[in-house]
């Protein structure tokens, strides 16, 4: 089992500088731990603070190695040429491989102020990524059809390494497209123990219908570890009796490192083979101290 990390972009109100101070901290504290993968997420129009993808990930870089890197995209909010040079630029700062999140997305709030619309978020995922797949192999790309007309497009630098493509999905629509499009399934942090199974065996099922091996599945789990179970229950309890983000207690992770192995081992069981954690704890040194009880799950795990 894979343990990566997808560091939190958005925060409550604070100094812009000292969230963005944050994120290279916890860059930092995931590369000291030994995680397997480092990533951000995207999300656009706002109340609060969040850092956009493409810069903040450049500079978190800076605190990874060659492990494998990269950032989830909602394809339907980008130009795909925009987007290519994007992944070319991060791809080449990167010292392993760059992998591609990505996802339709959701919330009108999103959708509307890039002038398009929930009812047009698959079309354009699968036409966003043909053309970002094709500009990353080195290839012209055309298009004469909507939703974009590109003519004659190609981008420089291109990714060193092949790249890679994991499509979050939950609707059984979406995981026949990910099984049919995609490199890796990626669960969502939402879905309970009993269905990451369900979804699992979904996109085994899907995968076979379209003569494809599955590889590569991972989860987000947001979670907080700490040295004891009590300690960690501390810290999250109070966050989870608020109903965090609507999810499922069963959804999270919380506990010691020996706690935490085991569901992580559960999620291996279920056929999981990465396992992306994001923290609860809104304040920072809670935070650092779950990236160092990390390493020991690793080690467990190992």
């Amino acid at each position: 089992m894979n343990i990566g990390v997808s560091l939190r972009s958005g925060y409550a109100p604070m100094d812009a500088r000292l969230g963005a101070r944050w994120m290279v901290e916890r860059a930092k504290a995931a590369a000291e731990a030994g995680l397997d993968s480092l990533f951000v997420g995207d999300h656009h129009n706002v109340p609060v603070p969040y850092y956009q993808n493409v810069p903040v990930l450049g500079r978190l870089l800076a605190e990874w190695d060659d492990r494998p890197a990269g950032a989830l995209f909602l394809l339907p909010l980008w130009h795909p040429v925009l987007l290519a040079e994007q992944i070319g630029t991060l791809a080449a700062i990167a010292e392993g491989p760059f992998i591609m999140q990505c996802a339709v997305g959701a919330g009108e709030e999103q959708f509307r102020v890039f002038g398009t619309s929930l009812r047009e978020r698959a079309t354009r995922f699968e036409a966003a990524l043909d053309i970002v797949r094709a500009l990353c192999r080195g290839e012209s790309v055309t298009v004469v059809d909507a939703p974009w007309t590109i003519d004659r497009a190609h981008i420089s630098p291109i990714p060193p390494e092949p790249l890679e493509v994991w499509i979050g999905a939950a609707s059984p629509r979406a995981i026949d497209r990910a099984a049919r499009l995609g490199d890796a399934f990626l669960i969502g942090p939402e879905a309970t123990p009993t269905e990451v199974t369900s979804l699992v065996q979904s996109y085994r099922e899907a995968c076979a219908r379209h003569g494809r091996e599955p590889t590569r599945i991972a989860v987000r789990r947001d979670m907080h570890v700490a040295a004891t179970d009590e300690e960690a229950a501390a810290v999250a309890d109070p966050i989870v009796a608020r109903g965090y983000r609507g999810f499922d207690p069963s959804a999270v992770v919380v506990g010691g490192p020996s706690r935490v192995a085991d569901a992580f081992t559960a999620l291996q069981a279920s056929g999981c083979t990465d396992v992306i954690v994001r923290h609860l704890a809104d304040d920072q040194e809670p935070v650092l101290r779950s990236f160092e009880q990390l390493a020991t799950v690793r080690a467990q795990l190992r």
